[in-house]
């Protein structure tokens, strides 16, 4: 029997800028990143432009109303395509470069390009834009700059079902408000926070007292997730009012953690929201704090819960992932020790020990 403590990961990879950028082909380049929300793409030519690890990438619809992902960049001479976000089919019903005017169709396919013909044998094929591996879970798209990565149902099994259970009318949401939230560390100290409820009881007072029953939260891994699990406060001290008979779960919270930067969170009476992490570079990330109705129709209880979220739990951890970002640098601390409980529940760091069981699988600094 093992009877050394679990240690974390050596403070280094949370505050060296070259072992980052390292990450960013090991990691980032290699796993299912949040792309953005497909009811941004609701007619042929709708796009807009993102990143992932530096890659500059923009999703389009086609007119077949495929969803598409490719590499924002023109394969004349490397100009980029295209700007925040619209719709092509205004303007030409093509992707055109703004340097040289060169074109695509919506499917990546080369058009034309100004005097062209006098370019002798083009092998037209290399000239397609370079697409990206894109997949559209219950209307959230995700890609994957790894062409040879495994389907998102194989690195995150059963999540599918589970929130189409949790949540019956997903395919119908719309967000209604995105929470925009800079945090001064690095992106592993944010996740690592966001992925125990250790500080739960003793930090966020609104969420463990208003939402949540903390003694019966629990983080089990699936796949490449973590699923959190918890029962819905007495009903007399929630924070905003539920209808425990609108569905069997409506009297649960559920959280599902897609490693390494994404969650869905499932709040008691059905309430849908998400977490995705922008990393900027080694300490520094955007927080972006989704939040869902059926067709994007507005709701007083969503908006407060927002606000509130915003006001407590949100502003609370900005101020733990900072300080342990500060903390991080000093001299009086290399490693330390988790508290591991082989039952698992609240009070153990059994989720952190996984989270960093993952990471030193892809990355080996």
């Amino acid at each position: 029997m093992d009877t050394d403590p679990i240690l974390t990961i050596d403070k280094k990879f949370y505050i060296d800028s070259q072992l980052y950028e390292k990450e960013k082909e090991a990691i980032m380049m290699k796993t299912w990143q949040f792309a953005g929300h497909s009811s941004k793409l609701s007619e042929p030519g709708d796009y807009f432009t993102f990143e992932i690890a530096g890659q500059p990438l923009f999703c389009i619809k086609g007119t077949d109303n495929e969803i598409s992902c490719f590499y924002n960049v023109c394969r004349h001479r490397a100009h980029e395509l295209l700007k925040g976000e619209g719709n092509c089919k205004r303007a030409s019903n093509l992707i055109v470069c703004p340097y040289h005017g060169w074109s695509y169709n919506f499917d990546g396919t080369f058009k034309s390009g100004p005097n062209f013909k006098v370019v002798p044998n083009p092998d037209l094929d290399k000239l397609c834009l370079t697409k990206v591996r894109l997949e559209n879970f219950l209307g959230f798209l995700f890609v994957n700059l790894d062409t040879d990565s495994k389907p998102m149902d194989e690195w995150f099994p059963q999540v599918r079902e589970e929130l189409s259970d949790f949540v019956p009318f997903i395919n119908q949401l719309k967000p209604i408000k995105w929470v925009e939230t800079p945090e001064k560390c690095n992106w592993k100290v944010s996740v690592e926070n966001y992925s125990e409820c250790y500080h739960c009881s003793i930090i966020h007072k609104t969420f463990s007292k208003g939402i949540i029953k903390p003694a019966t939260y629990n983080i089990m891994p699936q796949g490449n997730c973590l699923r959190h699990t918890t029962e819905c406060q007495n009903l007399e001290r929630m924070s905003y009012p539920i209808d425990l008979e609108s569905n069997s779960h409506a009297g649960e919270y559920s959280s599902w953690y897609l490693w390494p930067l994404f969650s869905f969170q499932v709040y008691p009476g059905n309430v849908l929201n998400t977490y995705h992490w922008r990393v900027i570079d080694v300490e520094n990330i955007t927080v972006w704090r989704g939040w869902y109705t059926i067709d994007g129709q507005p709701s007083e209880i969503i908006e407060k819960l927002a606000v509130q979220d915003r006001e407590t739990t949100v502003e609370e951890d900005i101020g733990l992932v900072e300080s342990v970002q500060r903390g991080l640098k000093s001299k009086g601390y290399d490693q330390g020790i988790l508290v591991v409980d082989p039952d698992y529940g609240v009070s153990s760091e059994h989720s952190i020990q996984k989270l960093q069981q993952w990471y030193s699988e892809y990355f080996r600094g």
